[in-house]
């Protein structure tokens, strides 16, 4: 394997110089760098419990979260009852606005009612300790398979399937993948059992569900290395041979290039049409989509969840709006906590537009609103200098209800509580505190004239990019703005034309993002400047762009 002293210097950065380290990372290999279901604590209680429903013909429901990790995970379970005939199953997704994220009393209830025995949930339930008890009173069986964090007590059900649990290798998988190991070691256990319908089950079938896999893990943002790395890979490989009718429409719809799709292709449009689905309306749309066999219905669900994405993106602008204004008048620039609310603020919208105003203002942003219930809920976003996981830990009493990651949480309050809660979270942020995470350091010091398709071709031997495998970042010196352009409908985007001062070679740069109001930094036309940006593949005019992280004059 020949490796560029370009692409070794873009690892060293990572921390990857051993030759092993640097070949497993290059070419992650399926085979030799996943690691067997049958590691997970409980495997085995799991599939003996599943495989006694399906002898004894009792009703399976599957429960999970509604958003872009829970979705595909109840599609990867979907198809594997259907692959192996077993009928007698049904998906149950919790209405986001209504009944809010959570393992539902209600919905067990009804699904016992409908005579379901056993409960398999995805993506949700590691803390479900009295859902889980409700459950058991009602005659149900819980399966959990999950990945979130491990606060407490674990419920009693008869098996958790967790990779923060136990002995497994690799502990941040998502909850699809965590699915996706389920599938594996049931169709392991059914053709050691001689069962017909696994038998027939042709060896690697189960691959074709990595589609499903790479989706959510890309989407819920777990860290891309190691066995995620992996996943991801070759999730994006089935992805682009696509045997699914939906994600063909939806692709064709998009006027994306299947054979070429990427991370960045599921984080910015396929994922926020998915969750566009429970943000907007019923959550079993987007179910529909991925698990349809039928290219009419594809179609008819892709155009449904095309006009509820748009309509998702005017009513977050419309709350970033009034959220940038009330900022902007009761605090300051060295305020590091905003807490803002709005009765008529959609609580599945408040991460979004939670996120467009931290990434104004950086610290943290906590918006809520009040769901169909008339519960006060919200999001929280950090810049990471404070961890939501702490900060949550120091201001429990504020919340009704309250969990999340480093740099993104969700929670629910109380209508007295509501009032004081900014002081709250201002207090505990001060106990909170860390040192500010460093700013990010650009990967290499580039010119203009060095962007190139072999040096954009050395870049992508990194992909996929996300979580802890960010995208390279380059210092871009020697550049005279030539051209200075704003678009989108707030005029809120920036393009530059760059030219490189030595040699004239020019490129274009976008993606400035500022609010409307506050182009401070903008470079004049004819200005010197350097640019901090990531290479990106020019769908627009061909080959290569920069998209622009900041712009320092000089």
């Amino acid at each position: 394997m020949v490796i560029s002293d370009f692409v070794r210097t873009l690892l060293s950065r990572r921390g990857i110089t051993e030759e092993l380290a640097i070949g497993e990372f290059l070419e992650p290999d399926y085979e030799l760098h996943t690691h067997s279901p049958a590691l997970f604590q409980d495997m085995e209680k799991a599939t003996a419990r599943i495989f006694q429903a399906i002898e004894r013909g009792e009703r399976i429901a599957v429960y999970a979260d509604f958003d872009c990790d829970g979705i595909p995970g109840a599609a990867i379970l979907s198809d594997f009852f259907r692959k192996i005939t077993y009928a007698n199953v049904e998906v149950y997704l919790p209405h986001r606005d209504r009944e809010g994220y959570g393992f539902h009393t209600d919905a067990i209830a009804a699904l016992a009612e409908r005579g379901v025995r056993l409960i398999i949930i995805v993506d949700v339930g590691t803390t479900a300790v009295d859902a889980v008890r409700f459950a058991a009173q009602r005659g149900v069986d819980v399966i959990v398979s999950d990945h979130h964090e491990i606060l407490g007590a674990l419920p009693d059900a008869v098996a958790i399937l967790n990779p923060k649990l136990g002995r497994y290798p690799f502990r941040d998988l998502c909850g699809a993948a965590v699915a996706f190991k389920l599938v594996q070691a049931l169709i392991a256990e059914g053709k050691s059992r001689g069962l017909p319908d696994f038998l027939a089950i042709q060896d690697g079938w189960e691959k074709w569900l990595l589609d499903m896999v790479a989706l959510a893990t890309i989407a819920d943002m777990v860290p891309l290395v190691g066995e995620n790395r992996v996943l991801a890979a070759w999730g994006l490989r089935v992805l682009r041979k696509s045997r699914r009718v939906g994600i063909d429409a939806l692709v064709s719809k998009l006027r994306l290039n299947t054979s070429e799709l990427s991370e960045d292709d599921i984080g910015f449009s396929i994922a926020p049409r998915i969750n566009a689905a429970s943000r907007m309306d019923e959550p079993r749309l987007a179910l529909d989509l991925l698990t349809t066999q039928d290219t009419l219905e594809a179609e008819r669900l892709v155009a449904q969840l095309e006009k509820l994405n748009t309509s998702r993106k005017g009513v977050v602008a419309s709350i970033v709006r009034q959220a940038r204004a009330h900022a902007k008048s009761r605090f300051t620039d060295e305020d590091r906590v905003v807490v803002l609310g709005d009765p008529e603020w959609k609580p599945a919208l408040l991460g979004l537009a939670a996120n467009s105003l931290m990434s104004d203002r950086g610290g943290v942003v906590c918006l809520w609103g009040r769901d169909a219930a008339g519960n006060l809920k919200g999001s929280c976003r950090s810049d990471g200098e404070v961890s939501l996981v702490d900060l949550f830990a120091n201001a429990r009493e504020a919340f009704v209800e309250c969990g999340g990651h480093a740099y993104s949480g969700g929670f629910s309050v109380s209508h007295e509580s509501v009032h004081t809660l900014h002081d709250t979270l201002k207090k505990a942020t001060s106990v909170s505190a860390a040192p500010a995470a460093p700013a990010r350091e650009p990967d290499l010091h580039i010119s203009v004239s060095e962007i190139s398709h072999p040096l954009f071709s050395d870049i992508a031997r990194l992909a996929p990019f996300g979580a802890s495998n960010p995208k390279p970042l380059f210092h871009i010196g020697e550049s005279i703005v030539v051209e200075v352009r704003r678009f989108g409908k707030e005029k809120n985007h920036v393009e530059l034309i760059l030219e490189c001062a030595k040699t004239g070679v020019s490129c274009r740069a976008f993606d400035f993002f500022r609010a409307p109001e506050d182009f401070t930094h903008t470079p004049a036309q004819g200005a010197r400047a350097r640019v901090l940006g990531t290479l990106e593949r020019d769908s627009y005019r061909g080959g290569f762009a920069v998209r622009i992280v900041d712009v320092l004059s000089g």
